[in-house]
């Protein structure tokens, strides 16, 4: 009979045990059984295939519900559709470390230059004790220079070394969630009033963003049962930022884009909002995982008994690339970025800890479901760039003299070249919605640059590989065996004017 912690354990080594696993297989086959294996590698290609032709037909109605919304006046929507909106409260959350005065004062002047009435703004500046010293410092110049712009500006200094926790924006996100139940419950006010937002500290909203937002809320049939996803956009040093960082950057905010348009599997990322009703009965932000941005969607589902969902929100929010100063230290921090986002797999031992206890109250289906989209999602990450590159020529390369005579072998290589072509459509039209979504170019940079964005596009075979691939293993193996990540911060610099 296992106990509670090695029954845990294997839930966190099941995902670890299937990427290996399929690794393992696929080189044994290759030289043990390489005709199946070509085989495979066909069907798989197709697969991956009409994977890429689905990306790209979502990604296209995305594109086109983006460039509606951005379209609209919801102000004027508010104002002339709207007449449950003006007991609404917007918290907006800005967790803060190490990063410097202009990261964070250009995410409060975008706040600031949205169209929404801000004596309905409640800004708080989360903390953190181990820099204590800056977050007084930015605290105070926050409040020199943005006094009178919200109807309050709280801070919160997370204490250091509180007990159950570890460090990083999650515990620092739980603090200051019940330090402000605290204040909103001396001002006796409504929770499902109350529209939280969460931002990272270099976010950059759109101007309509809390319009929007609070539209949708407003609009909804059961608005504390949703998360409000905006699409990330890496965008604010773009230009300044290597070739290999823009294209990963580009690669998420597809991503995401996709998942909006399909919904079916959208879960919070990064930067997004909902009502404090909906964090105070999931037991505010877990304080002990990295995931925390994704981690409070599955709260509120097991909360609400699968009744959950996350509504889409075309409109952009920009934030920093993982750039440093220096072109080296740039890509270990995206690595670092990508190793910390890959360690999302925490979920999966997650869901099916919880589902097991929830017995028969959310739907076999839907756990299911669930648990396939993070644990499939984490396979295809670690796996489908190196299967259809390197271990997919791998068979071909090892197979014996009897193959080499075959029909499937002498066809094989141009059947691949002829699947591989079809699957470039996905990366040619990421390229062109790129040039859209970058920021003004600067004029320290020539225009002949706008082609650089274009042609930058061919390192994406690599970094899916270097950047993507393999440390997302690093992450699955590391939870594998139990050699736990803490939450590293993702240093963000720009180049001084």
């Amino acid at each position: 009979m296992l106990t509670d912690y090695q029954r845990y354990r294997l839930y966190e080594m099941l995902p670890g045990l299937s990427i290996w696993g399929t690794l393992f297989l696929v080189i044994l086959l290759s030289f043990v059984k390489p005709l199946w294996m070509i085989y495979f590698i066909i069907v798989f290609d197709i697969y991956w295939v009409l994977k890429v032709f689905n990306f790209s037909f979502y990604l296209i109605i995305a594109w086109i519900r983006f460039r509606q919304t951005r379209s609209i006046d919801w102000k004027d929507k508010i104002k002339y559709e709207l007449t449950n909106h003006e007991d609404k409260w917007h918290i907006i959350f800005l967790t803060l470390y190490n990063e410097e005065w202009d990261v964070v004062e250009t995410a409060i002047e975008s706040i600031v230059s949205s169209v929404y009435n801000k004596d309905k703004f409640i800004i708080v500046v989360a903390g953190e004790e181990r820099k204590e010293d800056h977050y007084h410092d930015i605290l105070g110049r926050i409040k020199n220079k943005f006094f009178g712009s919200f109807h309050d500006i709280v801070g919160v200094c997370h204490p250091s070394n509180l007990p159950d926790e570890i460090h990083g924006k999650g515990s620092n996100l739980n603090y200051a969630e019940q330090e402000m139940k605290k204040y909103i419950d001396e001002r006796s006010w409504d929770y499902d009033k109350l529209i939280v937002t969460i931002f990272d500290i270099d976010t950059v909203c759109h101007a309509q963003y809390f319009a929007y937002l609070t539209y949708l809320y407003c609009t909804h049939p059961n608005p504390t049962k949703s998360s409000y996803q905006p699409i990330a956009v890496y965008n604010n040093n773009m230009w300044e930022s290597p070739a290999i960082l823009r294209v990963m950057a580009f690669g998420t905010t597809f991503w995401m884009l996709t998942s909006l348009a399909r919904q079916d599997a959208l879960v919070t990322f990064s930067s997004h909002s909902m009502s404090f009703r909906a964090i105070v009965d999931a037991g505010f932000h877990e304080k002990r995982i990295v995931s925390e941005d994704s981690r409070i969607f599955y709260q509120c589902l097991l909360t609400y008994n699968g009744n959950y969902e996350v509504t889409p929100m075309y409109l952009p929010v920009s934030m920093d690339t993982v750039r440093d100063d220096k072109w080296k230290q740039s890509i270990k921090n995206l690595y670092r970025q990508q190793r910390r986002w890959a360690w999302g797999v925490e979920h999966v031992p997650y869901l099916l800890w919880e589902f097991r206890k929830k017995g028969k109250a959310i739907p076999l289906w839907k756990k299911f479901k669930w648990v396939f989209v993070e644990w499939e999602g984490k396979w295809s990450w670690c796996l489908i760039a190196l299967l259809i590159t390197v271990l997919g020529q791998l068979p071909l390369l090892v197979a014996p003299e009897s193959i080499r005579q075959s029909a499937l072998f002498f066809n094989a290589p141009h059947m691949l070249q002829i699947i591989m072509t079809s699957a470039m459509l996905g990366m040619a039209l990421s390229a062109i919605l790129s040039l859209p979504l970058l920021p003004p170019r600067p004029e320290s940079h020539p225009r002949h640059k706008y082609v650089i964005m274009i042609l930058q596009w061919a390192l994406l075979p690599i970094s899916l590989i270097f950047i993507s691939a393999i440390p997302a293993i690093d992450a699955v193996t590391h939870m594998m065996c139990g050699k736990y990540l803490g939450f590293n911060v993702s240093q963000k610099k720009r180049l001084k004017n």
